[in-house]
Formats: C-alpha cells, sequence, structure tokens
C-alpha cells in the first residue's frame, strides 16, 4: 500500500509528467505535419477541398491523433524525465532518504495512468466525432452531391436518382477494391421532380466495373397506381464516384469509432454470419490500451537506476523509440497472427504487455542484486 504523496513524490511525478507532455506535443506534431498535412496535398483542388479546408480537417482530427501517440511518448517521457533526475543524481539522493524502486516506479506510473484515462475518455467521446466532423466536411468538400450525416447515413445524388446508405466497408477480393454500402435505398425522381420509386436494397457492392445490388425491394409509383417488385441481384447503371463515397467511408472505419460503437458492430455482424475480425481486434485494442502504458513505462523505469545515469539525451531518447517500436512490432505481429488464425484477440493483445512487465520485474530484481 503507497501512502499518501509527498514532496519527493510530486517532484518526480511533476519531472515526468512535463517531459511525457514536451514528448506528447512533439510526437502528435511530427503526426501531423508529417501524415497529416503531407498527406492532404494530393487532395487538394478536387472539388471545394483547398488548402484552408485540408488544414481544417487535420486539426480535427488531432484528439486522434494525440490518442495514437500518447503510449510512445509515454515512453520516451518517462525515460528523458528520470534519465534527468539520474544524470543529476536527484535519483541517487532519493534512494539514500530511503525511498524504493518500487515507490519512485509508483511516483511515475500513478500521473500517467491519469493521463491514460484522460485519453480513453477522449478515445470514446472527442476523437470518434472529430474525425467523423473532418470525414463529413472533406467529403462534402471534394463532392458536393455526397452529404453524410450522423443518424441517417450517407447520402449521394446522381442525376435525378438519391441514395442512402446507413453504412458501409472496404475489402479486398481477388486483389480488387470492393466497396459494399448496406442497407441501401434508391429514390428516382422525373424531370417534373415527381417521385417514381423507391428501392429497397440489403446491399450494394461496386467492384470497379459498376453497382450490384443484391436483395432488392422495389416500389412503382405510377399516376394511378402503385405495383411493387422482388429480385435477388439487380444491376445499377450508375457513375457515381465510389472514390468518393469510400472516402466518406471513413466514418464506417473501425479504427475510428468508440468501444460501443465496436461492439454495435460485432454483434451485428455475429448475428447476421459476418466477418467481426476487424471490429473485434479493435475493439479488444480499446480495452488493452491502459495495460500497454503502463507496461511501457514500467519496463522502462529500471534504466534509471543504471543505464541512464551516464549518456546524454540522444542515448534516452534512443532506448525509449527502441522500447517502444519493438513493443508495437511485437503487439502487431501477434494482432495480425490472430487475424489469420482465428484465435482471441485478448490472447494476441496480452502477450506483448505481460512481456514487457516480466522483463520490468527481472531488470528490478537485477538492479536490486
Amino acid at each position: 500500500m503507497i501512502p499518501f504523496p509527498k514532496i519527493h513524490d510530486l517532484y518526480v511525478a511533476r519531472v515526468a509528467v512535463t517531459t511525457v507532455l514536451l514528448a506528447w506535443a512533439v510526437l502528435t506534431g511530427l503526426d501531423v505535419m508529417l501524415s497529416g498535412l503531407l498527406s492532404e496535398i494530393d487532395d487538394i483542388g478536387e472539388g471545394d477541398y483547398g488548402f484552408g479546408a485540408a488544414v481544417t480537417y487535420v486539426i480535427y482530427t488531432v484528439p486522434r491523433r494525440a490518442y495514437m501517440m500518447f503510449p510512445t511518448a509515454a515512453v520516451i517521457g518517462t525515460l528523458m524525465g528520470l534519465g534527468v533526475l539520474a544524470a543529476s543524481s536527484e535519483l541517487t539522493a532519493l534512494r539514500a532518504l530511503g525511498l524504493s524502486r518500487k515507490r519512485l516506479s509508483a511516483s511515475v506510473a500513478l500521473p500517467l495512468l491519469v493521463l491514460t484515462a484522460v485519453m480513453i475518455i477522449n478515445a470514446e467521446t472527442l476523437a470518434p466525432w472529430a474525425q467523423r466532423s473532418a470525414d463529413t466536411m472533406k467529403a462534402a468538400a471534394k463532392s458536393p452531391d455526397l452529404i453524410v450525416a450522423r443518424y441517417s447515413g450517407l447520402w449521394a445524388r446522381e442525376g435525378s436518382t438519391f441514395l442512402n446508405a446507413q453504412g458501409g466497408q472496404e475489402r479486398t477480393e481477388d486483389g480488387r477494391q470492393v466497396l459494399e454500402l448496406n442497407q441501401v435505398r434508391l429514390f428516382e425522381f422525373d424531370g417534373a421532380g415527381r417521385l417514381v420509386s423507391v428501392a429497397n436494397a440489403a446491399s450494394a457492392e461496386h467492384d470497379g466495373d459498376g453497382w450490384l445490388l443484391q436483395g432488392v425491394r422495389r416500389v412503382w409509383f405510377e399516376q394511378r397506381a402503385v405495383s411493387e417488385t422482388e429480385v435477388m441481384e439487380e444491376r445499377w447503371t450508375s457513375e457515381l464516384d465510389a472514390a468518393a463515397l469510400a472516402t466518406a467511408g471513413n466514418l464506417w472505419r473501425p479504427r475510428y469509432q468508440s468501444a460501443a460503437e465496436l461492439r454495435g458492430g460485432i454483434d451485428y455482424r455475429q448475428r447476421n454470419g459476418l466477418d467481426a475480425s476487424e471490429y473485434e481486434e479493435h475493439y479488444w485494442g480499446r480495452w488493452f490500451y491502459p495495460l500497454n502504458v503502463l507496461a511501457l513505462v514500467l519496463a522502462a523505469v529500471p534504466f534509471a537506476f543504471g543505464s541512464l545515469r551516464s549518456g546524454g539525451l540522444g542515448r534516452r531518447l534512443f532506448i525509449g523509440v527502441v522500447f517502444a517500436l519493438g513493443f508495437w512490432l511485437l503487439q502487431n505481429q501477434f494482432v495480425r497472427l490472430a487475424g489469420v488464425y482465428q484465435f482471441d484477440f485478448r490472447i494476441a493483445y496480452l502477450i506483448p504487455p505481460a512481456v514487457m512487465l516480466a522483463v520490468s520485474f527481472l531488470l528490478f530484481r537485477r538492479r536490486s542484486g
């Protein structure tokens, strides 16, 4: 049991949090500039999507990028902060006062867990909302006939036909990119603005050669009668821009959704016999996020009691990057194996932090010996 924080706990926590925040700001800023703004340059000039709109889009993605960068910033910032204390012999002085390694580790880990909790709340609220707003703005700017609404789904227009879809996804099939829209409705009007027909389709797929509607039930509105037809498949001759719809489809990509939305997506796909592995991957990634941060930080702390006492900023930065990259490469490899061999994603996400915590434990025992 850890007693009430004392002045030395607060001092160590302040140093660690300060360096973590600085590393976090630098990493998020680099991500915004390199993988954010630079990647948007190719889209500038399409429709009304100009430089100002691109900057606005990237700003909206900052909460999501901050969430993704935080674990790496946590381990790099922790190593840098404790390295500063070790180089100035302050850690040695604190140890001489009787502070154990466990107490110093707790002084670092507890405030970072508070920041982790803030990031979890961000991932469930601000980040998904901001990403949806960014994608909606971008899609509307690039294609004036394309609108994405939060609750009514995707709306697109081609000539006198209006399309509405409640969801969708992209997948690779025989080397081709296939865009699939779910719960599709088509509203067709004549030249006078009179409703001619309404079609309900379970799905609509675009494979590069056109649209294929599945499970189509169409209601025809004639001058004095209403009729209904139903077919299993129907080809829809349309030049509707599938690339623009795929851009709007970012709203449906699992990595941009909250845990609650991912859980709903998993349940829906399991009920309908569909592949839910992508949703499960990101869903359990949300749950193991705090464990990942804790494992990275605790595995890095023992270095402050030895190898960080000598050496400059470059060495600490190098060790932090190696820790972070090694961890994420290991975890991504296990997650991919889980997707290929169909074993539980929870096992894939548990193994890397368990390895890191075991490394931390062994290093603590070695430093204590």
